[in-house]
């Protein structure tokens, strides 16, 4: 009978806490494109151990990132995964490994009604912003993987990429006449976006390719201007925004670990920025993680007897290409106790959806 007893309270007691869990309305996904473990633990260092934004996490889990025919991923790859909940090839974006369009959490959240955005420092049309609503086995297709943007129905678009709607329509002028027909809000600087409107779409496009590196508040910037656009947008259904800092991955592959801590603390920065809208807003998750690690970097002690007193480190890297470590998940905010333990990047993304279903 006391057996008996004290399992219905234990019933009780779970379906209490899951009865007082904050409901998700919001999600904020962000991507430090090729941030490995390795390069959180250079910030906490550039930061003298003071704690940082990862620090300061709810709840941390693990994803593995391996593709369907890679034991090392690309951007494709592990960003559709993340988007869809469905690995697939090397290459491909928003398709399993047969070719079957899935869709992304973007997509499922326009059904509900949600608004969507995303915010880059690259161009729209890479593979990690890509796989959020865009369907092609070939992330290089990027004249198509264009018009595929100006067709989506997202709610915000910022970065770079006028370089490929220039191939696509022929030239910016066609590009802005396609942009506007589509329903959207075109725009070509900071100060424009600043003075945007949440009555119309608005898909910013500042540069013809990557907006730039070691671009200074622009992430952080455009983040704070992409939320205030989605809240009002998206009103009592909510929002679903994913932010990348996409140069990380080039300084990774480059070997340059001054110029990635750069690219970082920018990243960093945005993180912040949802974070702080979080806390204001207690049904918004804040989800951070990367696609996969870059460079392989290590972090040796500069002297060779590491037990003497400390006379420094040195970042060392061990590849130029991408390397198959598992990858951090730092969790904030609403629903951050529901994403736990190791799991697969797909994992990842299919509990995202369920989050808004």
């Amino acid at each position: 009978m006391r057996r008996t007893t004290a399992i219905v309270v234990v019933m009780l007691l779970s379906i209490g806490t899951l009865m007082a869990q904050e409901p998700v309305k919001n999600i904020i996904f962000l991507i430090g494109d090729g941030v490995g473990i390795a390069s959180v633990s250079m910030m906490q260092l550039h930061n003298n151990y003071e704690p940082t934004i990862f620090d300061k996490a709810e709840n941390i889990a693990l994803q593995k990132t391996y593709s369907a025919d890679n034991r090392v991923t690309d951007s494709a790859a592990s960003g559709t995964a993340l988007a869809s909940g469905y690995k697939t090839n090397n290459t491909f974006l928003g398709v399993t490994a047969d070719g079957t369009p899935v869709k992304s959490l973007m997509e499922v959240a326009q059904e509900k009604g949600m608004a969507t955005g995303v915010v880059v420092t690259t161009y729209l049309q890479h593979a990690t912003p890509a796989a959020f609503y865009a369907h092609i086995p070939n992330r290089h297709a990027y004249a198509a993987i264009s018009k595929q943007l100006v067709n989506s129905k997202l709610d915000v678009a910022i970065g770079g990429g006028m370089e490929y709607l220039k191939e696509q329509y022929g030239s910016k002028c066609n590009a802005k006449r396609a942009i506007e027909e589509a329903g959207f809000e075109y725009i070509d600087t900071m100060r424009e976006l600043g003075k945007a409107e949440s009555t119309t779409r608005t898909l910013a496009i500042l540069a013809d390719k990557e907006v730039g590196a070691d671009s200074g508040d622009y992430l952080a910037e455009a983040t704070a201007t992409a939320l205030a656009l989605l809240e009002e947008r998206g009103g009592d259904n909510g929002f679903v925004l994913m932010v990348e800092g996409s140069l990380i991955d080039g300084m990774g592959h480059a070997n340059d670990a001054m110029a990635q801590q750069k690219e970082m603390t920018g990243f960093m920065q945005a993180i912040e920025v949802a974070v702080e809208y979080a806390a204001a807003h207690s049904d918004t998750l804040v989800v951070v993680t990367a696609d996969h690690s870059t460079g392989g970097l290590s972090i040796v002690s500069a002297d060779a007897d590491f037990t003497l007193s400390e006379q420094g480190v040195e970042y060392r890297w061990t590849t130029k290409g991408h390397s198959g470590e598992m990858i951090p998940i730092y969790l904030y905010g609403a629903g951050a106790e529901q994403i736990n333990g190791i799991m697969e990047n797909s994992a990842l993304g299919a509990k995202l959806i369920k989050l808004i279903k």
